[in-house]
């Protein structure tokens, strides 16, 4: 829990100028064709292995394309996304970022079975393993922190959470400040990840 307090510390205070508006999110939407396919018109994927991505902060989306852009030399690989961002620049990738965070992100549903054990991790974690309790960082309703950039997951495809969650389980993703993602997902089971994830979907 020592780690979590420290990474909103840290984070608050050297990503607070984030915070500011960067880009046009008119010139945002005229570039967002090529991401109309795997992520909608408005940033609401129906593909559950892919994010929505509308309604994301600013800073967060920006932070994420950057990282793309950085290839196998980043924390956030993605052979996909690496060949799309290669083709923008860094205002293009402000605008895109702006576009995308005024729209709306759409709720999601969650599978019942599941939502018990999701509830439990989500909010109270595991006591046993130490895992902190999701709403934590990502707020009760998962609606994220803005200033700290961590990311809204209300309504979060749960394929998509799942799939993260488990590459920062084995550290394919370390984009996280401080680590504070791969620790949490190394001490969760398969089983958590996907109630979690599941959970999540139907938040809000």
């Amino acid at each position: 829990m020592a780690n979590v307090v420290l990474a909103l510390l840290i984070i608050i205070f050297s990503c607070a100028t984030n915070a500011f508006a960067l880009g046009n999110p008119t010139n945002g939407q005229s570039k967002s064709q090529v991401c109309v396919a795997c992520h909608g018109v408005d940033g609401n994927s129906v593909t559950p292995i892919w994010p929505k991505i509308g309604g994301l902060s600013e800073s967060y989306l920006l932070e994420q394309l950057v990282e793309f852009k950085k290839g196998p030399q980043g924390n956030r690989y993605d052979p996909s996304m690496y060949g799309i961002v290669q083709n923008f620049s860094q205002q293009d990738l402000e605008d895109l970022a702006a576009y995308y965070s005024q729209q709306a992100m759409a709720l999601g549903t969650a599978n019942q079975g599941m939502v018990a054990l999701g509830q439990q991790i989500y909010r109270g974690g595991n006591l046993l393993t130490g895992v902190p309790a999701c709403a934590a960082c990502h707020a009760a309703d998962g609606g994220g922190n803005y200033l700290a950039n961590f990311p809204r997951l209300s309504g979060q495809n749960s394929g998509y959470i799942s799939a993260e969650l488990s590459k920062f389980k084995t550290k394919e993703r370390k984009n996280d400040p401080s680590s504070i993602m791969q620790d949490i997902a190394a001490r969760l089971s398969n089983e958590e990840i996907e109630a979690v994830a599941n959970y999540v979907a139907g938040l809000h």
